[in-house]
């Protein structure tokens, strides 16, 4: 009897996926390599597929440096995971993109269809893992419904407000021969410029040309929507400041417009303190309302009731979900924006102009202060971010990169500074110009930077040549693995290393819990020792340089004090802009693990005399500033984490 003669197919189940991606214009795939993804992997090892794979050394890197690429493209970020432990791994940075509302694509490979039910190695019900930070998280029942999740997976990733979907599928599923002609068609794009209900945008203009004080709070939708010059107009039309949300995820507002004022405080009596003397808020894109870890329902709302709130912005989750709303707008913000402010036009609030020139004049004070704080930290012993801030500010422009650089933010202790004189500007530079992310939960920066150096070409028409990442710390050492991926890819990434040698930001959330509750009827709290051996780095000392340099041959330097900073960052810069491989810079905040933070003059020196970013709102803000074991907290201590 003659053998049956057998043809190699071409395609398989899994090239479904590449289809997707050729569509979209997706050129990476991230992920950790496991047996079961295999047969995704090796379709980025055909040309014409047009996709690479990005090989990281933890799925929580992955899923951050997928993160990082989807920010600069707009387009979703897709990674592969590994069953149970890949998906588990990755929720730190899944969480952060949930509430950063990053479009992403996880695909993770489950063990064998017929298998699933007798609990083998690894297995378990992966949807329920992933679901609660996901828009759509689902498993493949069958190899031939393929082609209609990856469509609806990607359309929904996409589909205004953006988000993470999961993808589980067995990874028999992947290898199932197709015809040469069995093709995914494409993916469905939903246009996110759809404009807001007319009557609803008229009534928010009449609410805004009525307030005698208002206030616009700007949160991530305005800068993934690039409506920086639409609140713009907004802002001079009604006099109002503009604030941004706690932890932006991008720059919301620019930071060369005088009406800008910095993020929220981080606590509860500094959001009061904001919202006090103003009459009406306009909630623009603010999705992350309550960036805070303490909360006492005995001590009032964050907005005051007596604030009329206005909300534009294209997810109905965001409108109203905390607080009462007079007027709501569905829409997104670049299309709805134009409307509203030819509405207000004809009907502009009597006092804006007023408003405007004393934001004018703050301006200049606050620019005055922190020249002066710059002085004054230049005569340290030790580094304040501010010096690291400032020279980055001026190898940036020496060079004219401002529309050609990504500076990611994880020095978390140290916002306000890289806030302040990084050039988030008008001058070149675009939202997506600043990343961080709404969720807080640590180490996604150096994942990130990964990604976003990967892309050349980013949606809003900046350049990534200069990626610059300062960390603190403790964050550097959740994913230091990044360092390989790095050096393997040839990436060429300024890491900043702010190293004060402790979990600094805990120390001053341990200085904050004790102040709201150490008095607190029904708690009188207060911890064995303020400075617990656990919140430091100490015992071995971390040498930063030398991790990076066994993760993959990177450079770098420490750098001790405030007068070597410039030119530190001026040989990084120029060896990241002129070769294949990443510097880290250990800048120390401090020589040894700082005393014990028992006064002011120790731990929290800098903040005490560092300028407050919203100089609008700076007596209400002292007015509402917490009383400490050793004394007054400053307002802008960052939020605890």
């Amino acid at each position: 009897m003659e053998k049956q003669q057998t043809v190699r197919p071409a395609r398989w189940t899994r090239d479904y996926v590449f289809d997707a991606l050729k569509d979209l214009g997706i050129h990476y795939i991230f992920g950790v390599p496991g047996t079961n993804e295999i047969p995704i992997i090796d379709g980025t090892s055909y040309p014409e597929n047009g996709v690479k794979y990005i090989e990281c050394l933890h799925e929580n890197i992955a899923i951050g440096a997928a993160m990082g690429s989807a920010r600069m493209t707009g387009k979703p970020g897709v990674l592969v995971v590994h069953v149970t432990p890949g998906i588990a791994h990755s929720i730190g940075n899944l969480f952060n993109a949930a509430r950063s509302e990053m479009p992403l694509v996880i695909l993770c490979c489950q063990q064998q269809n017929e298998l699933v039910t007798q609990e083998p190695l690894l297995a378990s019900n992966l949807v329920d893992l992933a679901r609660q930070y996901t828009k759509w998280a689902h498993e493949v029942r069958t190899p031939e419904e393929i082609p209609l999740v990856l469509q609806r997976a990607f359309k929904e990733a996409m589909a205004p407000p953006n988000g993470p979907v999961f993808i589980s599928i067995p990874w028999d599923f992947t290898m199932v021969a197709i015809r040469d002609t069995d093709k995914l068609k494409g993916i469905t794009r939903i246009s996110s410029h759809f404009t807001g209900d007319e009557a609803a945008i008229k009534e928010a203009a009449e609410l805004l040309a009525k307030a005698a004080n208002p206030i616009i709070v700007a949160g991530d939708a305005v800068g993934y929507a690039d409506a920086w010059p639409e609140i713009q107009e907004l802002a001079e039309l009604i006099g109002a400041p503009v604030v941004l949300q706690t932890f932006s995820s991008v720059a919301n507002f620019p930071n060369n417009d005088y009406h800008w004022q910095g993020e929220l405080p981080g606590s509860q009596a500094g959001v009061q303190g904001v919202f006090k003397q103003h009459d009406v808020a306009f909630l623009v894109g603010f999705g992350a309302q309550a960036q805070l870890a303490v909360f006492k329902y005995s001590d009032g709302p964050l907005f005051p009731p007596e604030v009329k709130q206005i909300y534009l912005t294209n997810n109905t989750w965001d409108i109203a979900k905390n607080y009462y709303g007079e007027t709501a707008i569905l829409g997104d913000i670049k299309a709805t924006l134009p409307v509203l402010n030819k509405y207000i036009k004809p009907q502009q609030p009597a006092g804006a102009a007023a408003r405007n020139e004393h934001m004018k004049q703050l301006s200049g004070i606050r620019a005055a202060q922190w020249e002066e704080y710059l002085q004054d930290a230049l005569q340290q012993p030790n580094i304040w971010a501010v010096v690291i801030a400032k020279a980055l500010k001026d190898a940036i422009e020496k060079r004219s990169l401002e529309n050609n650089f990504v500076y990611v933010h994880e020095a978390v202790s140290d916002g306000a500074p890289f806030q302040y004189y990084l050039p988030f500007g008008t001058t070149g530079a675009k939202p997506i110009s600043y990343y961080c992310v709404a969720g807080g939960s640590l180490g996604w920066s150096m994942p990130a930077s990964l990604g976003i150096k990967l892309e050349s070409q980013t949606y809003q028409g900046i350049g990534t040549r200069l990626v610059i990442n300062a960390v603190g710390d403790g964050s550097s050492l959740f994913y230091p693995q990044t360092w390989w991926t790095a050096a393997h890819e040839q990436l060429p990434i300024l890491y900043i290393i702010t190293n004060n040698q402790e979990y600094h930001t805990l120390q001053l959330g341990l200085q904050q819990v004790v102040a709201a509750y150490g008095q607190a009827p029904g708690y009188w709290w207060a911890p064995k020792t303020m400075d617990p051996s656990y919140l430091r780095l100490e015992r071995p000392k971390l040498d930063y340089v030398a991790l990076a340099q066994a993760f993959g041959g990177q450079q770098g330097e420490v750098v001790e004090t405030p007068g070597a900073v410039k030119e530190a960052i001026e040989r990084a810069i120029d060896h990241v802009l002129n070769s294949k491989t990443s510097y880290i810079l250990d800048m120390r905040m401090a020589q040894d693990t700082p005393a014990t933070p028992t006064t002011p003059t120790k731990a929290t020196l800098h903040y005490f005399r560092q300028p407050v970013l919203d100089v609008f709102h700076k007596q209400d803000l002292k007015a509402f500033a917490l009383e400490s074991v050793n004394g007054e907290i400053p307002v802008n201590i960052p939020s605890i984490f």
